[in-house]
């Protein structure tokens, strides 16, 4: 995905601001360079281009033992300007290979990797990504921590936030008493165009780096738009080849092992956020931001046409809607029923409406296959109970 493909589909989103992803990596880093221009408040646009506000990101991988144990993690890094940048880069070629891939291993901890980026630039943002995939992640039941203190120890002050990752949402988060001082971030960990905008972070203002910081620091984003976690493909518990999928108490009634084969089960998220759960399910702390659950404009144009969210005619209809529409954000939420009336088949405009009073089913994802959404049926298989979403006033997202 280039930076002008970006802009575009950010704009049909409806996105103010997008993360560029891949700074690390030298040949995307000069695309960087050459393409976008500053606007002087640490936020970026492509000159004559959609409008787009980019702000620069990065994935990192740590792949490191400690006490006996391998650890991997996976981390996001927000940088203020492209002199922070090249110097966060400068320093990590000297640790690893940045060309190799995008999203660059490295052999050293988290720790050591936040200390690294805080010495280099304060402002800079170190954010645990898709916190709770088993997985590459920071609680992952396969390679995580137990605690934000047991992997930062002395650099955890500097720990704002996590990233909830497709497979939890803020309620699941909630759950852990030690994330009340956290900020819980959502965002769409796109691999292609389609993808972008499955989750988004909802803040007041006019956006800049200084902004956006600022409301991760605080806690003061105002809601999080969230894909049903069910549908994340480690939702559940369970063994893709053999068809198995578990709720948690199910894996543990069979001790963690297939009933087929008889191999370890791969451990889900939800899983995982029992383990570690202090608080019972539907605890909400006090003064926390909302969440708004959605299901993507294609998937629910699919759905009521009865064919694939990859057919021609759903890319048709949505090309269609949006420019009526304004941007998938506008449809989803913040027409009015009587507007997209004027221009949503009736059909899509039910469907529109169930996702927006949560009257959808939902099949668990489970071991890397997503889950499924039904709008106007029932999924297939064991159902979990979707949460309701609502409607929301003219807000900007990233």
């Amino acid at each position: 995905m280039t930076i002008s493909v970006l802009d575009q589909v950010a704009k049909e989103k409806g996105l103010a601001v997008l993360g560029t992803g891949d700074f690390t990596h030298p040949g995307y880093f000069k695309e960087l360079e050459e393409e976008l221009e500053p606007l002087g408040n640490g936020l970026f646009v492509r000159p004559e281009g959609a409008g787009t506000k980019f702000i620069l990101s990065a994935e990192i991988s740590n792949i490191f033992s400690q006490r006996g144990k391998t650890y991997r993690v996976h981390t996001l890094v927000l940088a203020p300007d492209l002199g922070t940048v090249r110097e966060i880069n400068r320093v990590l070629s000297r640790r690893g290979n940045i060309y190799a891939d995008g999203r660059p291993i490295f052999g050293f901890s988290v720790k050591e990797l936040a200390r690294l980026i805080r010495e280099i630039d304060s402002r800079c943002l170190v954010i645990p990504a898709h916190a709770w995939t088993p997985w590459f992640s920071i609680f992952g039941a396969a390679s995580g921590f137990d605690s934000l203190e047991e992997a930062f120890e002395e650099e955890l002050e500097f720990i704002y936030a996590i990233e909830t990752g497709l497979s939890s949402d803020p309620e699941m988060n909630w759950r852990l008493s030690a994330l009340d001082s956290i900020t819980l971030v959502s965002n769409s960990d796109a691999h292609s165009p389609a993808k972008i905008g499955r989750e988004a972070n909802a803040f007041e203002g006019e956006p800049s780096y200084e902004a956006i910081s600022r409301a991760i620091r605080e806690k003061s984003l105002l809601f999080t738009v969230e894909f049903y976690p069910e549908e994340g493909k480690y939702h559940y518990d369970g063994h893709r080849s053999c068809g198995v999928v578990f709720s948690p108490q199910e894996t543990k009634a069979h001790k963690g092992l297939c009933p087929v084969c008889g191999q370890p089960l791969t451990i889900g998220v939800m899983h995982r956020v029992e383990e570690l759960a202090d608080r019972p399910p539907g605890f909400r702390p006090e003064g926390v931001p909302g969440s708004i659950h959605l299901v993507p404009l294609l998937e629910i144009i699919a759905e009521a046409e009865g064919v694939r969210p990859t057919a021609a005619r759903v890319a048709k209809i949505y090309k269609q809607l949006i420019t009526l529409g304004g941007s998938e954000f506008d449809i989803l939420l913040r027409l009015s029923y009587q507007t997209l009336g004027e221009f949503v088949p009736e059909r899509i405009l039910e469907g529109i409406r169930r996702v927006r009073e949560g009257r959808i089913s939902v099949r668990p994802g489970y071991d890397g296959l997503y889950g499924e959404v039904r709008i106007f049926s029932e999924a297939p298989g064991p159902e979990s109970s979707a949460q309701s979403g609502t409607s929301s006033p003219q807000l900007s997202l990233f």
